[in-house]
């Protein structure tokens, strides 16, 4: 699955989607929404969409490197393992930003390696997040069920 997501972010570096084909998408789904904008606001729209693409898919990406390493089924918060999630995303996105270089129609940004890099730093977060969750609502049930054991031994004792 992480061959298959890395080469999903190769494909969406070709020159099919570059910033004309983010461009048209927008308008069409603003137009289907029947939302009208300033062409200035169009623009600041049309950079939020791309770079969102560029978080969103090194998230992604971040976290099925992530569950590729981990030895169980359940999301369990490594921090060596979050490390090492963010580390090799970060460095895939120097390498499809090279690519980019020779694409017509698309430029290299290390801008892009930041964004690219901080979605894969937010989806360990998540991680993180889920597993101090868990974890509490773990606790939660574990003390709810030993206050509602003693009480139950009172009851069965009389």
């Amino acid at each position: 699955m992480i061959a298959a997501w890395a080469g999903l972010i190769f494909y969406l570096s070709t020159s099919g989607f570059g910033a004309s084909f983010t461009r048209w998408l927008l308008y069409v789904i603003l137009d289907l929404l029947r939302i009208t904008v300033s062409p200035q606001t169009f623009e600041l729209l049309h950079v939020g969409l791309r770079k969102l693409a560029h978080l969103t898919e090194y998230a992604v990406f971040s976290l099925l490197i992530y569950a590729g390493f981990l030895e169980t089924a359940d999301f369990e918060w490594r921090p060596h393992l979050a490390l090492r999630s963010i580390v090799i995303a970060g460095l895939y996105s120097l390498t499809d930003e090279y690519h980019q270089s020779f694409v017509v129609g698309r430029t290299a940004s290390l801008v892009d390696c930041g964004i690219d890099t901080i979605g894969a730093s937010l989806a360990t977060l998540v991680v993180l997040g889920w597993d101090r969750w868990r974890q509490t609502s773990r606790r939660r049930k574990a003390a709810a069920a030993a206050s509602a054991a003693p009480a139950a031994k009172g009851v069965a004792g009389l």
